[in-house]
């Protein structure tokens, strides 16, 4: 093991975020909700063999070991409003089209869907970060960002 840590054939990297909800946030349609709006915004889908009423519910997110796992348990998880857990996507184009799928959400849905809208952080020279946060019916909002490199 070296000062900076021990070494690895591949970087470790981080394959799912956990929250604990009340057991009627994954009843059959509080399930339908979260997967239609997380697979809608961000293409996230259901892992259906792994999903027990009102118990778990696990979403892939693109590849099998990244996902969000969802657990009922008392007292369930809560966050403050700004608390989260980040995505990124390759282009502008892309980050656009999340955040306009996450904006129509809240148009449908604004009771249920937390937004905080688009922003730039502007790093003269060297990077433009794009991000905005949403959150349904989840403990913590979900960051999307786009890493524009100027260099």
């Amino acid at each position: 093991m070296s000062q900076l840590g021990p070494r690895f054939s591949k970087p470790p990297r981080l394959n799912h975020v956990a929250m604990s909800l009340p057991a009627e946030a994954l009843d059959e349609s509080g399930r339908q909700a979260v997967c239609a709006f997380y697979g809608d915004v961000f293409g996230l889908e259901e892992y259906e063999g792994l999903t027990e009423d009102r118990r778990r519910l696990v979403l892939r997110a693109h590849t099998h070991e990244q996902f969000v796992f969802l657990i009922a348990d008392e007292p369930p998880m809560t966050a403050p409003r700004m608390d989260h857990f980040g995505l990124s996507v390759a282009t502008k184009e892309e980050f656009d089209e999340v955040a306009r799928r996450a904006a129509a959400w809240k148009s449908k849905e604004p009771d249920d869907v937390d937004l905080v809208d688009p922003t730039v952080e502007e790093y003269p020279g060297a990077l433009r970060l794009h991000s905005f946060y949403v959150r349904y019916r989840l403990p913590l909002m979900v960051e999307t960002q786009h890493f524009e490199w100027l260099a």
